[in-house]
């Protein structure tokens, strides 16, 4: 173990914004990070952890890291060190931000409203007023008064949505999430708006969500789980591939396809890639192969969509269409948890019909956004694409929680108040930028 000593220099001490920016970067790390201070310990990588040291400005800081070796410790020490010396910003303006927070969670309070708390010399001096309703033509009165509005997958902002958020004063758009494929961006340009997202919150997240969900419907464990509860134990209708010497094809190699190349070189798996703009370096590597679109759908065992959703002529809106499909494999396993609309539902439902693909596994799909994160277990069945994939017994569905770990959903929190410090700074926004005002 290897430690050095810190004393706050912040006018608010170790308060929501640095114990943000130090979490982030200790999750990112291979060693094990605490901080002491005040007599008690902190996990280097749990914001709440670190906020609940109260260490106020004066106050010494213990850091602490422990790793497999005295190399990895070396090199994390002086990146934390790093980290500590570039922790103190400089403010030129001590506004508050007024943001609309959409389609508010119990769970999105955890973080957001802690970060949100401090205000002050190099806080965030955000004040988030949550709403429960998404964003939509319905709702988006209730921006009225408010500089941002922050919204998720699930909400609607459309061109009647944006001139109204415009008419309203709103000026920012913060995605707290990497898709931004439900905002009208020729409108937000044209009424002057800024959109920041948050561009790489936790690829292994969904990554390694999308691996479990494929593995679920691979080897029918959502079957043999509800067989065990009926005390059955015959393994009829429960047989699955190994993944090991299959082909995996892989479309998209950014952050989360990367993640899933990886996934599947560990499995013992071949990886062909597909990509408009292929990363050689993986392929230098001896990761992956890319090849063309046709040639990855017919040759591979195991299929993974990790592409963003775009319209339009050159877009990725049902890149996994009849055609598509017919080109795979029949006894194929498939999986998304990118977005729905890349696949287009009822081509894979008429597929399934057919008896195509020995497993399918969707974290989204297709007509899914009246269903995300809302309980409707009581309510009369409006829209049967849930109900007619689930039908089918090598299809395994979850609502669209690839992302949500403690890890994603902390660093969503902190790019996410980031951004709007950023903003309200007239600070650079680096990758986060999607529209600049």
């Amino acid at each position: 173990m290897k430690s050095f000593e810190y004393t706050c220099k912040a006018t608010l001490g170790l308060h929501a914004r640095p114990a943000a920016i130090l979490a982030v970067q200790c999750t990112a790390l291979k060693s094990t990070v605490t901080i002491s201070a005040n007599g008690k310990t902190a996990s280097g990588n749990n914001v709440l952890d670190l906020i609940a040291l109260r260490a106020g400005k004066g106050t010494p800081l213990t850091i602490s890291v422990e790793a497999d070796s005295p190399e990895t410790e070396e090199r994390d020490l002086q990146h934390l060190k790093e980290v500590f010396a570039d922790i103190i910003p400089s403010d030129n303006n001590l506004d508050i931000l007024k943001v609309a927070f959409y389609g508010t969670k119990d769970y999105d309070r955890i973080f957001f409203s802690e970060l949100a708390k401090d205000i002050g010399d190099g806080a965030y001096n955000a004040e988030l007023t949550y709403f429960s309703s998404r964003l939509t033509i319905e709702s988006v009165h209730l921006s009225q008064g408010f500089d941002a509005v922050c919204i998720f997958v699930n909400d609607e902002a459309p061109r009647e949505v944006i001139e109204q958020l415009a008419a309203n004063g709103v000026r920012l758009i913060l995605m707290r999430c990497a898709g931004y494929n439900n905002v009208d961006l020729a409108a937000a340009k044209e009424y002057g708006m800024t959109i920041l997202n948050v561009p790489a919150y936790s690829p292994y997240a969904v990554a390694e969500h999308a691996m479990a969900i494929l593995q679920a419907a691979n080897r029918r464990i959502h079957k043999a789980y509800n067989k065990v509860k009926d005390n059955n134990f015959a393994l009829s209708g429960l047989m699955g591939f190994d993944l090991h010497n299959k082909v995996a094809g892989i479309l998209g190699t950014g952050k989360i396809g990367q993640c899933m190349v990886r996934i599947c070189n560990g499995y013992g798996m071949t990886v062909l890639a597909w990509d408009i703009n292929p990363d050689l370096k993986l392929e230098e590597a001896g990761l992956v192969t890319y090849v063309s679109k046709e040639e990855l759908l017919e040759r591979a065992d195991l299929i993974s969509v990790n592409v963003p959703l775009f319209y339009g002529e050159g877009g990725t809106y049902h890149l996994i269409d009849a055609d598509a499909i017919a080109r795979m494999k029949d006894d194929a396993m498939f999986v998304n948890a990118s977005r729905g609309a890349l696949v287009d539902a009822e081509a894979l439902i008429a597929a399934l019909k057919t008896g195509k693909f020995h497993a399918v596994a969707l974290d989204v799909y297709e007509g899914e956004d009246a269903n995300v994160y809302t309980d409707h277990s009581d309510d009369v069945l409006t829209n049967d694409i849930t109900a007619r994939l689930t039908s089918f017994p090598q299809v395994v569905l979850t609502s669209h929680q690839a992302f949500f770990t403690r890890d994603a959903l902390q660093a969503i929190a902190a790019e996410t108040m980031e951004n709007a410090r950023n903003f309200l700074q007239g600070m650079p926004y680096g990758k986060a930028e999607v529209l600049k005002a």
